[in-house]
């Protein structure tokens, strides 16, 4: 068990105060805290004596990575050679309408792309969950695939 002390802020969010309410009880020494630096520090044993009951610690403090909610995120760059100016804009508003539109698995996708004319190459930036960033790819190898 962690003997971190909590933050004026961490309190504030265990006792569903405002942190300016929580400064004032330290600074009227209703609540009994240490200075570190310029910020407060409370012990978990002086914040029970201030509430009369045990303090349940945050979530995190207690089962460490167990409480957070695992997630499977994607960042990629593809690069398409040989590409023409039209395609590109076909291609671009296509993969940008499927990342803003529609459903996806975490929420949140994001496509972006870059056109180097000189080169007639395309640069597709792709961030977020990892099955919406695979049907992203999936479109591209259709769209943009290899052609002989």
């Amino acid at each position: 068990m962690s003997r971190q002390p909590y933050t004026v802020e961490q309190v504030a969010d265990l006792l569903g105060l405002h942190v300016k309410t929580v400064r004032g009880y330290v600074r009227d020494g209703r609540l009994r805290a240490t200075r570190i630096g310029r910020r407060y520090r409370v012990a978990r044993e002086d914040l029970e004596a201030f509430t009369g009951q045990p303090v349940e610690p945050p979530a995190a403090e207690t089962a460490g990575t167990a409480a957070r909610s695992r997630r499977v995120e994607v960042s990629c760059v593809v690069q398409v050679d040989a590409i023409g100016v039209e395609e590109t804009m076909r291609l671009s508003n296509t993969l940008i309408a499927l990342a803003t539109g529609g459903t996806h698995d975490d929420g949140r996708l994001r496509v972006e792309t870059i056109y180097d004319e000189e080169r007639a190459s395309l640069k597709i930036i792709i961030l977020g969950g990892a099955e919406s960033g695979a049907e992203i790819l999936r479109v591209i190898t259709t769209l943009a695939g290899e052609r002989a």
